[in-house]
């Protein structure tokens, strides 16, 4: 743990450190100039001649309570596909169940501001993923992270969160219970100690061992800058599964997944295709196709003209100005039309000015 703290000290250097002398304990009592050789930074140098245990004790005082797990690389509980990427955390911190970090898993990842749509299908591949006996891992963060370990739940299965902070901390602080439900039910992991705060830099970190633990990563909605697209390349780097759901050319949060299924990730449609797909790896169960759609109720209350408006909408999203032409009306009539029907659940703004309906 003094070890794992120690500035300068990432996954490379400690596994450098542990090859070198043997043990931490061995790196500690080590000469300066022998720990120079090692191109170790001297901010490095400085912490390894003189530890804060202080800052140990409080692992120390984490690790008492229940629930609460340390795994070394070493460890036979340790994750083994984890295990086997490239620069794997020397240290995994877990809280909640053990057992669910060796059963088969999928990442569910996408964009932190989802159309609804997205968070949908992403509660509905949870929910049947997790009901087919296969572990939704994902990273707890708003949008189709949280809808996919919400679905996992719903689903009577397992999940998985893995933290770009310490265990001691959630973030976003919106997600407490949410955290508490998955530690009950599954597991919250981080590779960073107590204590330590939310940074930028962790997130890109984290994202590594999203697609390590997984056999597989499924991007449901993301923009063409997205963090899910870094997820899914690390998962090409570590020779994992990568899904992507299609979407409609005129939503900017599908470019993301366009831009995959180009590269070569599988197109689905449904939760099936991706337990077909991964086969023996997953030996898991099958069930209904649970595919993109929402079911809702039909638009029967609508008079004539609403009705129009959202046969013209369609299946595809679609702008103002579209449907301007489309029905005849004047823009202000269709915005405000729009409006009325988005507070009553029929429709619902997406990025870049388009409506999408709710209510098939």
């Amino acid at each position: 743990m003094a070890l794992l703290r120690a500035p300068g000290i990432g996954p490379v250097r400690f596994a450098r450190l542990l090859t070198h002398f043997g043990s931490a304990a061995a790196a500690f009592t080590a000469s300066r100039a022998e720990l120079k050789l090692l191109d170790l930074p001297e901010s490095a140098i400085d912490s390894l001649g003189a530890p804060d245990w202080r800052l140990v004790d409080q692992d120390l005082a984490w690790l008492e309570r229940p629930g609460n797990h340390l795994l070394s690389l070493d460890d036979p509980r340790y994750p083994p596909l984890l295990q086997h990427i490239p620069c794997p955390p020397p240290l995994l911190f877990v809280c909640g169940d053990l057992d669910c970090l060796r059963t088969p898993q999928l990442a569910i990842v996408g964009s932190r501001n989802p159309t609804p749509l997205g968070r949908e299908t992403a509660h509905n591949f949870g929910a049947h993923l997790a009901g087919s006996g296969m572990t939704v891992t994902s990273g707890l963060a708003f949008g189709i992270d949280a809808a996919a370990h919400q679905g996992a739940l719903a689903g009577g299965g397992q999940t998985i969160a893995v933290m770009g902070t310490g265990l001691d901390r959630v973030y976003p602080a919106k997600h407490r219970d949410l955290a508490h439900a998955i530690a009950e039910r599954g597991a919250l992991v981080s590779e960073f100690p107590v204590g330590t705060p939310l940074a930028a830099g962790n997130f890109p970190q984290r994202n590594r061992l999203i697609s390590g633990l997984a056999l597989g990563v499924l991007v449901v909605e993301a923009a063409t800058q997205s963090g899910s697209l870094i997820t899914a390349r690390l998962a090409n780097e570590q020779g994992r599964e990568v899904f992507a759901i299609p979407g409609s050319i005129h939503n900017p949060l599908a470019k993301g997944c366009h831009t995959l299924i180009r590269q070569g990730a599988k197109l689905v449609e449904t939760a099936t295709d991706i337990l077909e797909e991964l086969g023996s790896l997953a030996a898991v169960g099958t069930l209904d196709p649970v595919t993109t759609s929402v079911a809702a109720p039909a638009s029967a209350a609508l008079d004539e003209d609403y009705q129009r408006l959202l046969a013209a909408i369609g299946a595809e999203p679609a702008s103002i100005d579209g449907l301007v032409e489309c029905c005849g009306l004047t823009a202000e009539v269709v915005s405000s039309m729009l409006l009325i029907m988005e507070l009553e659940g029929y429709v619902a703004a997406i990025p870049g000015g388009f409506y999408c309906r709710l209510k098939l």
